[in-house]
């Protein structure tokens, strides 16, 4: 069966988080930056919750591009970076390595910028018999036009177009599984923008949960906590 007809499991992925780097960072214009954070960040929380092994891999470090995001770096600890001198990841063979070594073939994709170090590897990956999911808000690029045009050649090189909730919610897939239910509930309530605080809502108002937080109570003559 394609795997255009089919959904993806925690169990037979992997996520690539490609050059997420202040320098490259500059020169995001096709989406807000601290959205774009946002978006990885949360995407990476998740990952972990799931155990859907992930791939680091930054470009010139030290010589042009400066550190991973230490929000990024903070939800993996002490986990290898692989660092490179080449655009195009699937070039490198530690990068070849990295993804090997996962075991997976559905790879979720992100990265900067979309149209060089998110194509380049997309396009050859699928050649080499991978099934890419590039997680378009999880990436940047130098313009909106550079990212559609980038998102378009990587569709017609076989690639699937998703964005982070939707990506993240395919390995939850059924409320009923609980395993991980509570804890990517409160990664949403932190990080899952308009979602979040409906998850909160129906948590507190609906559920009537304890408060996340102490917020401020309207009360006659003024607001009390």
């Amino acid at each position: 069966m394609s795997h255009y007809h089919q959904l993806y499991t925690a169990e037979d992925t992997a996520v690539v988080f490609i050059d997420h780097q202040p320098q490259m960072t500059f020169g995001v214009a096709n989406i807000d930056r601290a959205t774009l954070i946002n978006n990885v960040v949360l995407l990476a929380k998740a990952a972990k919750e799931f155990n859907v092994p992930t791939v680091l891999t930054a470009v010139e470090t030290e010589s042009f591009s400066g550190y991973i995001w230490p929000q990024l770096l903070d939800v993996f600890p002490g986990q290898p970076i692989v660092e490179r001198t080449s655009m195009n990841s699937w070039d490198d063979a530690g990068f070849r390595a990295a993804i090997e070594a996962t075991g997976k073939k559905n790879i979720l994709m992100t990265g900067l910028w979309t149209e060089v170090c998110v194509t380049w590897p997309t396009i050859e990956m699928i050649g080499a018999g991978y099934n890419i999911y590039v997680v378009e808000d999880c990436c940047g690029a130098t313009s909106p036009a550079a990212h559609e045009a980038a998102l378009s050649r990587m569709v017609q090189a076989g690639a699937t177009r998703v964005t982070t909730i939707p990506a993240l919610l395919e390995w939850q897939r059924d409320w009923k599984n609980r395993e991980h239910y509570n804890n990517l509930m409160s990664i949403i309530k932190e990080q899952g923008g308009a979602y979040g605080v409906g998850v909160e809502y129906a948590y507190t108002m609906v559920h009537k949960a304890p408060q996340s937080a102490q917020v401020p109570q309207v009360v006659t003559g003024g607001l009390k906590h």
